[in-house]
């Protein structure tokens, strides 16, 4: 009885993947995807006009579906705090970034894996990734942890001239998510990668080496 509670707690923190192999190879998939995160935050960055594009959303969640929830959340920890280590491009470390890619695999793993099991389930499950990930992820972590900061060390002029010229007022909360999202472009790059996560997941649930089993 103690060993079936076990492997059903473990079933829902750890994929299927994961739980099939030893504790070095374990370890060795969490390196694989923080190496993998460390590459997408540095490297893999280009700007179309002001928006800056980036596939480490799309990066985590495939993070959490494929190594569940807890494994995804260090990987992409792991990863983003290394690429800092690497190279802080002369900036201070900023936790809530780290904190806002782990958390959407750990929402992706949770979510992904949950019992939808009727025709088209998946895509219910990765529509509900990407509304629960934005909220919680972009607008809830990220956006507020660099609205506290950018309120410590000044607010540029152009965050305090957008949301002078839209809302007549200061620099508040919800002004400067609004620029963040639509002046600087955030929202396009979250639907350029939940189009991608669209596009793959489904493919890599066909692979059965990977153990995702995505109903």
């Amino acid at each position: 009885m103690e060993k079936t509670e076990t492997a059903a707690w473990k079933r829902i923190f750890f994929s299927e993947l994961i739980l099939s192999k030893s504790a070095g190879q374990r370890v060795a998939y969490v390196a694989v995807i923080a190496a993998l995160s460390v590459v997408t935050n540095m490297f893999l960055e280009f700007k179309f006009f002001d928006v800056q594009f980036s596939i480490t959303i799309l990066v985590s969640a495939l993070a959490g579906v494929l190594l569940g929830p807890l494994s995804g959340f260090a990987a992409c920890y792991i990863g983003d705090f290394a690429g800092y280590v690497y190279n802080s491009w002369g900036y201070i470390y900023m936790p809530w970034v780290g904190l806002s890619t782990g958390m959407l695999a750990l929402l992706a793993g949770f979510i992904m894996h949950l019992p939808l099991r009727f025709k088209g389930g998946v895509y219910v499950k990765l529509a509900i990734v990407c509304v629960v990930s934005f909220l919680v992820c972009t607008v809830g972590i990220n956006s507020t942890g660099f609205y506290f900061y950018n309120r410590a060390m000044g607010f540029s002029s152009a965050v305090v001239d957008y949301v002078s010229e839209r809302f007549g007022t200061g620099v508040s909360y919800f002004g400067y998510v609004a620029y963040r999202l639509f002046f600087k472009g955030q929202i396009w790059n979250n639907l350029f990668n939940y189009a991608l996560l669209f596009a793959l997941v489904p493919v890599l649930n066909a692979v059965k080496p990977l153990k995702i089993n995505i109903e």
